[in-house]
Protein backbone atom coordinates (compact mmCIF):
# COMPACT_ATOMS: atom_id res chain seq x y z
CA UNK A 1 0.00 0.00 0.00
CA UNK A 2 1.04 3.29 -1.09
CA UNK A 3 2.76 5.18 2.17
CA UNK A 4 0.73 8.40 1.88
CA UNK A 5 -2.26 6.20 2.93
CA UNK A 6 -2.40 7.42 6.92
CA UNK A 7 -4.80 5.12 7.89
CA UNK A 8 -5.14 1.70 9.59
CA UNK A 9 -6.71 -1.13 8.28
CA UNK A 10 -8.25 -3.86 10.50
CA UNK A 11 -10.75 -6.86 10.33
CA UNK A 12 -13.94 -6.68 12.59
CA UNK A 13 -14.07 -9.21 15.42
CA UNK A 14 -14.45 -12.87 13.69
CA UNK A 15 -17.88 -13.43 15.38
CA UNK A 16 -19.49 -10.01 14.04
CA UNK A 17 -17.99 -10.74 10.72
CA UNK A 18 -19.68 -14.46 11.12
CA UNK A 19 -23.01 -12.93 11.35
CA UNK A 20 -22.53 -10.17 8.77
CA UNK A 21 -21.49 -12.39 6.52
CA UNK A 22 -24.73 -14.17 7.27
CA UNK A 23 -26.93 -11.17 7.36
CA UNK A 24 -25.06 -9.59 4.09
CA UNK A 25 -24.56 -12.62 1.29
CA UNK A 26 -23.13 -10.10 -1.19
CA UNK A 27 -19.70 -10.30 0.31
CA UNK A 28 -18.14 -13.47 1.18
CA UNK A 29 -14.87 -13.06 2.65
CA UNK A 30 -15.26 -10.26 5.60
CA UNK A 31 -15.79 -6.89 6.22
CA UNK A 32 -12.82 -4.07 7.40
CA UNK A 33 -12.64 -0.71 9.58
CA UNK A 34 -10.59 1.79 8.74
CA UNK A 35 -8.83 4.52 11.02
CA UNK A 36 -10.12 5.34 14.33
CA UNK A 37 -13.32 6.56 12.87
CA UNK A 38 -13.55 2.76 12.14
CA UNK A 39 -14.98 3.16 8.53
CA UNK A 40 -16.57 0.18 7.49
CA UNK A 41 -16.17 -1.38 3.94
CA UNK A 42 -16.06 -5.02 2.50
CA UNK A 43 -12.72 -6.59 2.66
CA UNK A 44 -11.53 -4.99 -0.94
CA UNK A 45 -11.34 -2.21 0.86
CA UNK A 46 -7.81 -3.29 1.95
CA UNK A 47 -6.57 -3.51 -1.14
CA UNK A 48 -7.71 -0.82 -2.73
CA UNK A 49 -8.26 1.82 -0.19
CA UNK A 50 -5.01 3.76 -0.39
CA UNK A 51 -5.48 4.14 -4.59
CA UNK A 52 -8.68 6.11 -3.78
CA UNK A 53 -7.00 7.91 -1.41
CA UNK A 54 -4.43 9.10 -3.67
CA UNK A 55 -6.85 8.99 -6.84
CA UNK A 56 -5.37 11.82 -8.96
CA UNK A 57 -8.04 14.58 -9.39
CA UNK A 58 -8.18 17.04 -11.63
CA UNK A 59 -9.55 20.47 -11.59
CA UNK A 60 -11.86 20.17 -13.57
CA UNK A 61 -13.55 17.47 -11.87
CA UNK A 62 -17.56 18.16 -10.60
CA UNK A 63 -17.91 15.29 -7.69
CA UNK A 64 -21.09 14.43 -5.77
CA UNK A 65 -20.69 13.26 -2.30
CA UNK A 66 -23.08 11.47 -0.19
CA UNK A 67 -23.95 9.26 2.43
CA UNK A 68 -26.35 6.31 0.70
CA UNK A 69 -29.82 6.96 -0.46
CA UNK A 70 -29.31 10.69 0.24
CA UNK A 71 -31.01 12.23 -2.56
CA UNK A 72 -27.36 10.93 -4.88
CA UNK A 73 -28.81 10.22 -7.91
CA UNK A 74 -31.30 13.26 -8.25
CA UNK A 75 -28.37 15.24 -7.52
CA UNK A 76 -26.34 13.70 -10.34
CA UNK A 77 -28.55 14.22 -12.94
CA UNK A 78 -29.59 17.41 -11.92
CA UNK A 79 -25.93 18.65 -11.92
CA UNK A 80 -24.87 16.62 -14.43
CA UNK A 81 -27.07 18.30 -16.97
CA UNK A 82 -26.62 21.94 -15.86
CA UNK A 83 -23.14 21.40 -16.14
CA UNK A 84 -23.81 20.04 -19.72
CA UNK A 85 -26.05 22.51 -20.83
CA UNK A 86 -29.22 21.03 -20.56
CA UNK A 87 -28.34 18.37 -23.14
CA UNK A 88 -31.38 15.85 -22.37
CA UNK A 89 -30.85 13.96 -25.55
CA UNK A 90 -27.34 12.93 -24.04
CA UNK A 91 -28.61 12.57 -20.95
CA UNK A 92 -32.00 10.02 -21.71
CA UNK A 93 -29.25 7.96 -24.40
CA UNK A 94 -26.53 7.48 -22.19
CA UNK A 95 -27.08 5.73 -18.75
CA UNK A 96 -26.40 7.67 -15.64
CA UNK A 97 -23.92 4.88 -14.30
CA UNK A 98 -21.59 6.23 -17.18
CA UNK A 99 -22.05 10.02 -17.14
CA UNK A 100 -21.19 10.04 -13.87
CA UNK A 101 -19.05 6.92 -12.38
CA UNK A 102 -19.42 5.46 -8.92
CA UNK A 103 -15.84 5.93 -7.79
CA UNK A 104 -15.81 3.11 -5.01
CA UNK A 105 -18.24 0.53 -6.54
CA UNK A 106 -15.83 -2.45 -7.58
CA UNK A 107 -15.30 -2.49 -3.41
CA UNK A 108 -18.60 -4.71 -3.49
CA UNK A 109 -18.39 -6.69 -6.32
CA UNK A 110 -16.82 -9.80 -4.66
CA UNK A 111 -14.80 -12.04 -6.91
CA UNK A 112 -17.37 -15.10 -6.46
CA UNK A 113 -20.36 -12.71 -6.87
CA UNK A 114 -18.66 -11.50 -10.07
CA UNK A 115 -18.11 -15.20 -11.38
CA UNK A 116 -21.70 -16.17 -10.75
CA UNK A 117 -23.07 -12.66 -12.76
CA UNK A 118 -20.48 -14.07 -15.36
CA UNK A 119 -21.98 -17.36 -15.77
CA UNK A 120 -25.19 -16.51 -15.68
CA UNK A 121 -24.79 -14.04 -18.95
CA UNK A 122 -22.95 -16.57 -20.72
CA UNK A 123 -22.83 -16.28 -24.34
CA UNK A 124 -23.45 -12.76 -23.79
CA UNK A 125 -20.36 -10.72 -24.65
CA UNK A 126 -22.56 -7.00 -24.13
CA UNK A 127 -23.69 -8.23 -20.20
CA UNK A 128 -20.20 -9.55 -19.64
CA UNK A 129 -18.24 -6.59 -20.36
CA UNK A 130 -20.58 -4.88 -18.60
CA UNK A 131 -19.97 -6.91 -15.35
CA UNK A 132 -16.18 -6.97 -15.85
CA UNK A 133 -17.15 -3.14 -16.20
CA UNK A 134 -18.71 -3.22 -13.00
CA UNK A 135 -15.82 -4.49 -11.10
CA UNK A 136 -12.85 -2.56 -12.63
CA UNK A 137 -11.74 -0.08 -9.46
CA UNK A 138 -13.32 3.11 -10.50
CA UNK A 139 -9.67 5.08 -10.28
CA UNK A 140 -8.91 3.15 -12.98
CA UNK A 141 -12.12 3.83 -15.14
CA UNK A 142 -11.61 7.32 -14.29
CA UNK A 143 -7.75 7.49 -15.19
CA UNK A 144 -8.95 6.39 -18.91
CA UNK A 145 -12.39 9.44 -19.12
CA UNK A 146 -11.38 12.84 -20.56
CA UNK A 147 -12.14 16.15 -18.51
CA UNK A 148 -14.59 17.54 -17.56
CA UNK A 149 -15.40 14.28 -15.13
CA UNK A 150 -18.54 13.72 -13.56
CA UNK A 151 -17.68 11.61 -10.19
CA UNK A 152 -19.98 10.12 -7.30
CA UNK A 153 -18.57 8.79 -4.16
CA UNK A 154 -19.94 7.71 -0.91
CA UNK A 155 -16.52 8.12 0.91
CA UNK A 156 -16.67 10.58 3.92
CA UNK A 157 -13.91 13.36 2.96
CA UNK A 158 -11.22 11.57 5.26
CA UNK A 159 -11.12 9.05 2.72
CA UNK A 160 -10.85 11.24 -0.70
CA UNK A 161 -8.03 12.66 -2.00
CA UNK A 162 -6.95 15.31 0.03
CA UNK A 163 -6.31 17.83 -2.16
CA UNK A 164 -10.27 17.23 -3.55
CA UNK A 165 -11.26 21.10 -2.73
CA UNK A 166 -8.14 23.02 -2.69
CA UNK A 167 -7.72 21.45 -6.29
CA UNK A 168 -10.40 23.55 -7.38
CA UNK A 169 -12.32 20.55 -7.92
CA UNK A 170 -16.32 21.29 -7.94
CA UNK A 171 -17.75 19.36 -5.06
CA UNK A 172 -21.73 18.94 -4.23
CA UNK A 173 -22.34 17.39 -0.79
CA UNK A 174 -25.90 16.13 -0.26
CA UNK A 175 -27.05 15.62 3.61
CA UNK A 176 -30.66 13.98 5.00
CA UNK A 177 -32.05 12.64 7.84
CA UNK A 178 -30.75 9.54 9.13
CA UNK A 179 -34.30 8.33 9.56
CA UNK A 180 -35.00 8.32 6.30
CA UNK A 181 -31.71 7.62 4.95
CA UNK A 182 -31.80 4.44 7.09
CA UNK A 183 -35.21 3.17 5.25
CA UNK A 184 -33.66 3.96 2.02
CA UNK A 185 -30.81 2.01 2.46
CA UNK A 186 -32.27 -1.15 3.88
CA UNK A 187 -34.74 -1.20 0.81
CA UNK A 188 -31.47 -1.01 -1.64
CA UNK A 189 -29.51 -3.57 0.46
CA UNK A 190 -32.27 -6.02 -0.09
CA UNK A 191 -32.59 -5.18 -4.03
CA UNK A 192 -28.63 -5.53 -4.86
CA UNK A 193 -26.49 -8.84 -4.77
CA UNK A 194 -23.78 -6.54 -4.06
CA UNK A 195 -25.36 -6.41 -0.61
CA UNK A 196 -27.75 -9.14 -0.43
CA UNK A 197 -29.51 -8.17 3.06
CA UNK A 198 -31.48 -11.06 4.49
CA UNK A 199 -32.91 -9.88 7.52
CA UNK A 200 -35.69 -7.64 9.08
CA UNK A 201 -35.44 -3.75 9.46
CA UNK A 202 -34.96 -4.29 12.72
CA UNK A 203 -31.86 -5.87 12.69
CA UNK A 204 -30.58 -3.75 10.19
CA UNK A 205 -30.86 -0.62 12.09
CA UNK A 206 -29.09 -2.09 14.86
CA UNK A 207 -25.64 -2.67 12.09
CA UNK A 208 -26.77 1.14 11.20
CA UNK A 209 -26.76 2.62 14.83
CA UNK A 210 -23.58 0.54 15.15
CA UNK A 211 -21.63 1.48 12.15
CA UNK A 212 -21.75 -2.09 11.12
CA UNK A 213 -22.78 -1.13 7.68
CA UNK A 214 -20.83 0.20 4.69
CA UNK A 215 -19.63 4.01 4.87
CA UNK A 216 -20.72 4.37 8.44
CA UNK A 217 -19.98 5.74 10.67
CA UNK A 218 -23.42 8.23 9.41
CA UNK A 219 -22.56 11.10 11.78
CA UNK A 220 -18.99 10.79 10.91
CA UNK A 221 -19.73 11.45 7.69
CA UNK A 222 -22.51 14.27 7.49
CA UNK A 223 -20.15 16.24 10.22
CA UNK A 224 -17.14 16.31 7.87
CA UNK A 225 -19.31 17.68 4.71
CA UNK A 226 -20.73 20.39 6.93
CA UNK A 227 -17.31 21.02 8.36
CA UNK A 228 -16.26 22.13 4.81
CA UNK A 229 -19.72 24.01 3.97
CA UNK A 230 -18.01 27.08 3.52
CA UNK A 231 -15.32 26.36 1.16
CA UNK A 232 -15.69 28.46 -1.90
CA UNK A 233 -15.71 24.90 -4.09
CA UNK A 234 -18.11 23.53 -2.15
CA UNK A 235 -22.13 23.51 -2.19
CA UNK A 236 -23.52 21.93 0.91
CA UNK A 237 -27.49 21.15 -0.05
CA UNK A 238 -29.99 18.81 2.00
CA UNK A 239 -32.28 17.13 0.53
CA UNK A 240 -35.24 17.80 3.12
CA UNK A 241 -34.79 21.47 1.27
CA UNK A 242 -34.28 19.81 -2.64
CA UNK A 243 -37.31 17.63 -2.34
CA UNK A 244 -39.66 21.22 -0.81
CA UNK A 245 -37.91 23.23 -3.54
CA UNK A 246 -36.82 21.74 -6.52
CA UNK A 247 -36.70 24.91 -8.53
CA UNK A 248 -34.78 26.81 -5.41
CA UNK A 249 -31.77 23.59 -5.57
CA UNK A 250 -31.65 24.03 -9.34
CA UNK A 251 -30.82 27.69 -8.94
CA UNK A 252 -28.50 27.57 -6.39
CA UNK A 253 -26.50 24.14 -8.06
CA UNK A 254 -26.67 26.82 -11.32
CA UNK A 255 -25.25 29.79 -9.73
CA UNK A 256 -22.67 27.34 -8.06
CA UNK A 257 -21.69 26.03 -11.52
CA UNK A 258 -21.17 28.92 -12.55
CA UNK A 259 -24.24 28.65 -15.10
CA UNK A 260 -27.74 30.86 -15.66
CA UNK A 261 -30.70 29.47 -16.67
CA UNK A 262 -34.04 31.00 -18.79
CA UNK A 263 -37.34 31.16 -16.44
CA UNK A 264 -38.24 28.55 -19.23
CA UNK A 265 -35.45 26.34 -18.95
CA UNK A 266 -35.89 26.24 -15.18
CA UNK A 267 -39.35 25.17 -15.44
CA UNK A 268 -38.34 22.18 -18.00
CA UNK A 269 -35.31 20.74 -15.80
CA UNK A 270 -37.96 21.13 -12.89
CA UNK A 271 -40.25 18.94 -14.98
CA UNK A 272 -37.89 16.51 -15.54
CA UNK A 273 -36.93 16.05 -12.39
CA UNK A 274 -40.08 15.41 -10.71
CA UNK A 275 -40.04 12.51 -8.62
CA UNK A 276 -42.72 11.12 -10.92
CA UNK A 277 -40.78 11.66 -14.45
CA UNK A 278 -37.79 11.08 -12.68
CA UNK A 279 -39.05 7.35 -11.65
CA UNK A 280 -39.50 6.53 -14.86
CA UNK A 281 -36.09 7.52 -16.37
CA UNK A 282 -34.58 4.54 -17.64
CA UNK A 283 -31.49 6.24 -17.88
CA UNK A 284 -31.17 6.65 -13.71
CA UNK A 285 -33.22 3.57 -12.82
CA UNK A 286 -30.61 0.88 -13.07
CA UNK A 287 -32.10 -0.93 -16.14
CA UNK A 288 -28.47 -2.22 -17.02
CA UNK A 289 -27.83 -3.71 -13.62
CA UNK A 290 -31.29 -5.50 -13.95
CA UNK A 291 -30.68 -6.76 -17.27
CA UNK A 292 -27.15 -8.43 -16.12
CA UNK A 293 -28.87 -9.78 -12.78
CA UNK A 294 -27.29 -7.73 -10.09
CA UNK A 295 -31.00 -6.51 -8.57
CA UNK A 296 -32.84 -9.03 -7.20
CA UNK A 297 -36.53 -9.71 -7.61
CA UNK A 298 -39.22 -8.74 -6.02
CA UNK A 299 -37.82 -6.01 -3.54
CA UNK A 300 -38.77 -1.96 -4.33
CA UNK A 301 -37.44 -0.44 -7.23
CA UNK A 302 -33.53 1.89 -7.43
CA UNK A 303 -35.56 5.09 -7.21
CA UNK A 304 -38.40 4.61 -4.93
CA UNK A 305 -40.58 7.28 -3.42
CA UNK A 306 -38.51 10.48 -3.23
CA UNK A 307 -40.29 11.54 0.01
CA UNK A 308 -39.29 13.18 3.33
CA UNK A 309 -41.13 10.94 5.80
CA UNK A 310 -40.83 7.88 4.52
CA UNK A 311 -39.01 6.14 7.72
CA UNK A 312 -42.49 5.82 9.36
CA UNK A 313 -43.35 2.97 7.03
CA UNK A 314 -40.32 0.55 8.77
CA UNK A 315 -40.09 2.21 11.81
CA UNK A 316 -41.82 0.59 15.21
CA UNK A 317 -42.90 2.84 18.28
CA UNK A 318 -40.05 1.20 20.21
CA UNK A 319 -37.51 1.55 17.18
CA UNK A 320 -38.50 5.04 16.71
CA UNK A 321 -37.58 6.10 20.42
CA UNK A 322 -34.29 4.65 20.35
CA UNK A 323 -33.64 6.12 17.21
CA UNK A 324 -34.69 9.55 18.52
CA UNK A 325 -32.41 9.23 21.74
CA UNK A 326 -29.37 8.56 19.01
CA UNK A 327 -30.22 11.60 17.07
CA UNK A 328 -30.34 13.35 20.24
CA UNK A 329 -26.98 12.01 21.49
CA UNK A 330 -25.46 12.56 18.24
CA UNK A 331 -26.39 16.35 17.83
CA UNK A 332 -24.71 17.28 20.83
CA UNK A 333 -21.75 17.14 18.81
CA UNK A 334 -22.80 19.28 15.89
CA UNK A 335 -24.18 22.49 14.98
CA UNK A 336 -25.73 21.04 12.13
CA UNK A 337 -29.72 20.75 12.17
CA UNK A 338 -31.91 19.28 9.65
CA UNK A 339 -34.72 21.11 8.38
CA UNK A 340 -37.35 18.85 9.81
CA UNK A 341 -38.63 17.97 12.84
CA UNK A 342 -36.64 14.51 13.81
CA UNK A 343 -37.28 14.73 17.34
CA UNK A 344 -39.27 16.20 20.21
CA UNK A 345 -38.00 18.64 22.16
Amino acid sequence: MSARFPLSIKSVSPDVNKQLLEDFTGERTGFVQVGDDEWFFPSKYASQGANFYNFKVRKDDTWVVTFPRSGTTWTQELVWLIANDLDYDTATKIPLVDRFPFLEFSLFVHDDVKQELLNQSEGDPEKQALIEQLSKPGYEVLNEITSPRFIKTHFPFSLLPPNLLEEGCKVIYVARNPKDVAVSFYHLNRLFRTQGYKGDFKKYWDYFEKSLHPWTPYWTHVIEGWKRREHPNMLFLFYEEMNKDISATVEKVADFLGKSLTDEQLSQLTSYLHINNFRKNKAVNMDPLKAIGLLQNGEQDFIRKGQNGSWTDEFTPELEKRADEWIKENMKKTDLRFPVHLVEE
